[in-house]
């Protein structure tokens, strides 16, 4: 099954990934806010604890062949039901391991709870076979609009939920229910709107092929997801369950903002970049194009939130979050390098290149626990401190691939995002001068975002930046587009 990508194809699925990907930020922010003002980080803590075993398994869950499905060029119901099968099995044994050893680590952290937190929310696992051949067929055909509908509507629900029981006092249960309500109606919701059902199909040639591509991935994905994870297994056991909640907290935010609009032109990217495959130079222009877009929104998003992050905190979570603070800061630093990042190892992806992708994820690894061990001695802003250190050394390593295989150096990615930083930086200093004005934190605060925008995009106008031209561009032909569809109703 060839499926032909063209640029409208790709500014559509892209305008229906950020649709998706703004409400459900928007959402997920208001719900987190809310959360936070009710809760208290040591319930968050408790469940980043959990999360850790549930992220490792659904790595396992996956095994890569998400990504083989979508980069494979010809798929049929055969491959698509076989790897159903066999994630079904997975997830299904992995769930059952996790339920007989939640008693031992409930014991390693000496916090009883976490027996049934573990059992429960571990559920969410039992989902992942259905959701990650929806994603793939819907990724395949670029068909975002579906996944944008079923997200969305998912995230309403289970944040609704989750506020009431917050509200009638159910403490960390509210968090567990909540992203059980959200898998659930997630898996739900694309079942009635993905046309695919399994069917009773299921070949080991098949899913040997695929996992031909896909193991190197998984080896990627699990040593990323340990190692990412690490940090949060050594804090919640030297220090508190409140204190990882604080360090949590302060990477949300951040994150938050960085993995839905990067996440948006990431998840397009891949099956575009592998429907050229065998065109370098249309692929290196996506990359190029990728990363200077995304850096151009990030950049000064990041350095904003950087700067207003303490009466951010103090009027969105109240006094008793203030401690996250630096923590928002020094990861705001370290999320503004995710575009380089993930569209270097997208594209690595799309060219079939696995055994590269695997590579580099252990050459970084080894790399960050090398420097997690120099930092642990400094304590927990230390380990902070380290993350943005190893983040800064791993963008280079993974920009050194497609210097040689799209012949896209690092020299000239550097040069792509040079002018969006230098803009950032200048508008982060205009922004922090106006706090030194003795505003309220609420008018400071909308003052600094009122100018900040405006500094930002003014500027980008006046120097007529390659990259802002782009995007209004493209906004144009989008709106032109939607225009003349409802104009032939």
């Amino acid at each position: 099954m060839n499926i032909e990508i063209t640029k409208a194809t790709v500014i559509s699925s892209l305008f229906w990934k950020f649709t998706e990907r703004m409400g459900v930020q928007g959402i997920q922010f208001v719900v987190s806010i809310i959360l936070a003002r009710i809760l208290s980080p040591e319930d968050f803590g408790t469940i980043v604890l959990i999360t850790i075993f549930i992220a490792i398994s659904g790595v396992l869950v996956q095994g890569g062949f998400n990504t083989a499905l979508i980069q494979k060029r010809d798929v049929d119901d055969l491959d698509y039901s076989s790897v159903f099968y066999l994630n079904l099995f997975v997830s299904g044994l992995i769930y059952t391991g996790l339920f007989f050893a939640s008693p031992f680590i409930a014991e390693f952290y000496k916090e009883p709870q976490l027996v049934y937190v573990l059992r429960f929310l571990s559920l969410t696992l039992l989902f992942a076979p259905f959701n990650s051949i929806q994603n793939a067929v819907l990724g395949k055909k670029m068909h975002f609009k579906k996944l944008s509908i079923s997200n969305l509507g998912a995230i309403v629900i289970s944040g609704t939920v989750g506020i009431v029981m917050a509200y009638c006092g159910y403490g960390v249960w509210a968090l567990v229910l909540s992203q059980l309500t959200n898998q659930f109606f997630i898996t739900l919701i694309l079942w009635f709107t993905v046309k695919w059902r399994p069917k009773l199909l299921f070949s080991v040639k098949r899913v040997k092929m695929l996992f031909s591509f896909g193991w190197k991935l998984v080896a990627s994905a699990l040593i990323d997801t340990l190692y990412l994870n690490v940090q949060s297994l050594i804090i919640g056991k030297m220090f508190s369950p409140a204190m990882l909640g604080i360090y949590n907290k302060g990477e949300q935010f951040p994150s938050l903002i960085v993995s839905n609009i990067n996440g948006s032109i990431q998840s397009v990217m891949l099956p575009a970049m592998a429907s050229n495959q065998d065109n370098k130079e249309k692929v290196k222009e996506m990359v190029r194009r990728s990363i200077v877009t995304s850096s151009f929104v990030i950049f000064p998003m990041m350095m904003g939130l950087a700067i207003v992050g303490e009466p951010l905190v103090r009027i969105l979570l109240t006094e008793k979050w203030l401690p996250a603070v630096p923590f928002l800061q020094i990861f705001c630093a370290s999320y503004a390098l995710w575009p380089i990042h993930t569209t270097n190892l997208q594209a690595i992806n799309a060219l079939g290149r696995s055994d590269i992708f695997l590579k580099l994820e252990i050459i970084k690894k080894v790399l960050g626990i090398i420097i997690l061990g120099l930092s642990i001695p400094y304590g927990v802003y230390g380990m902070a401190l380290g993350t943005l250190i190893g983040g800064i050394i791993s963008s280079l390593i993974n920009a050194y691939p497609n210097s040689k295989l799209l012949n896209y150096s690092i020299q000239e990615q550097w040069q792509d995002i040079i002018p969006s930083f230098i803009l950032s930086v200048f508008m982060g200093a205009g922004v922090y001068a106006i706090k030194l004005l003795g505003f309220s934190d609420v008018f400071t605060l909308i003052l600094q975002m009122l100018i900040g925008i405006f500094f930002y995009f003014g500027m980008a106008q006046a120097y007529k930046l390659e990259c802002f031209i782009y995007i209004v561009s493209t906004v144009k032909q989008i709106l032109k587009r939607k225009k003349a569809v409802y104009l032939t109703k």
